[in-house]
């Protein structure tokens, strides 16, 4: 039996709300190490009540950032302040934020309810206060009567649970949270998440998760920071940054994106493309969300917005002829990989499978589907 029942399907995500107030604000924030230069001129607003995540890979700056939040780092140059207050020369254990670490530094030599209740040893609250304190956040995660249990006993998703109650319960406005599903299993992990956000939506704290996992990035945030060398790459809502990357680094982090050779052309206030292998099309001015960009580029377009003609099929969408080049079969997905003519690499296309339609062998002549609306003009 696991810890963790499965969850429920989570409610809609609120319209981002913003008219909040700012409550985390960081302007040109440098953080050096001797000569490296972990943090380059961080700019950032994070609102009260949110879900903020800072997703990219491994040495991007991203855990220094939440770092120099928490007021374990201090920036080399910049301002950070929250709720309104210089956070300069105060220290970690001053400052509104609670932070969750990767390795949850649970005492296991403690019962659960001691972990807890571990920040509340110099409370001025009475004994029965702090107790009735404790079995309220343990409630909060789930883990409502385990008080009693030993640490040491504990599953993986629960010790992350007791990581969380025990931040949660001195209340602080913001929770900051370092990887904290990384050590769990990809189901155990995909359950966190949904009760993360429960949580979250619960309580009304900000959160600030960090994270080089896209999907959850994606799942669980209201708006995320992609960061590369130090830098904010792109900032945005999880929609955004998934449709319209403005950059081809950010398009070839975040899922899975096909990048073709093309012309671009302005025309009358028009953007015209000519793409490799798929002809001239049209597109929006928020399909180049990256800027103006004349000449020669790359544009992107998405697995599962391509699609396979099958036999018998008809359809008022563009085509493209090609051969299957290799064939990936999930069960509901099928993954094409299909060679057309002047595009340097095979386009990937996911399509769902549907009673009565075959999976293409390798070698088969095809029609792929596109739209010039999926399209999106990558700047560099």
């Amino acid at each position: 039996m696991t810890d963790i029942a499965p969850a429920p399907a989570v409610p809609a995500r609120p319209a981002p709300a913003k008219e909040r107030p700012t409550l985390i604000r960081l302007r040109d924030v440098h953080k050096y190490y001797g000569d490296y230069h972990a943090l380059r001129g961080i700019d950032l607003d994070i609102r009260e009540g949110e879900f903020f995540s800072l997703l990219g890979p491994s040495g991007c700056g991203k855990t220094t950032l939440l770092r120099t939040i928490a007021g374990f780092e201090q920036p080399s140059q910049g301002t950070l302040s929250i709720a309104g207050q210089d956070m300069k020369g105060v220290p970690a254990n001053l400052r509104p934020t609670n932070m969750v670490f990767q390795s949850y530094a649970i005492f296991p030599h403690l019962t659960v309810a001691e972990n807890v209740g571990f920040g509340l040893r110099r409370d001025p609250r009475s004994k029965a206060e702090k107790a009735r304190a404790v079995a309220e956040a343990l409630e909060m995660v789930g883990l409502g009567g385990y008080g009693n249990r030993a640490a040491h006993a504990l599953s993986g998703g629960q010790r992350q649970r007791v990581a969380l109650a025990r931040a949660l319960i001195l209340k602080p406005k913001v929770l900051l949270l370092d990887e904290p599903l990384s050590a769990l299993d990809k189901k155990m992990r995909e359950q966190m998440q949904v009760e993360l956000i429960k949580l979250q939506r619960n309580v009304g704290i900000t959160f600030i998760l960090v994270t080089h996992d896209q999907e959850e990035a994606l799942v669980m945030s209201d708006r995320i920071a992609v960061m590369f060398e130090g830098s904010i790459a792109q900032m945005a809502d999880p929609e955004t940054l998934y449709r319209r990357p403005n950059s081809r680094q950010v398009a070839s982090f975040i899922g899975k994106m096909n990048m073709l050779p093309a012309h671009v052309t302005a025309e009358g206030g028009r953007i015209v493309v000519d793409v490799a292998g798929l002809g001239r099309a049209e597109v929006s001015p928020e399909q180049a969300p990256g800027g103006a960009v004349t000449g020669s580029t790359i544009v992107g377009i998405r697995p599962e917005t391509l699609g396979i003609l099958f036999p018998g099929e008809t359809t008022d969408r563009r085509l493209a002829p090609g051969i299957v080049d290799e064939v990936v079969y999930y069960g509901d997905m099928t993954y094409y990989d299909v060679r057309i003519e002047g595009v340097p690499e095979p386009l990937t296309i996911s399509n769902k499978n549907f009673i009565g339609e075959p999976v293409l062998d390798v070698g088969t002549p095809t029609q792929v589907i596109w739209d010039e609306r999926s399209l999106v003009v990558l700047s560099r």
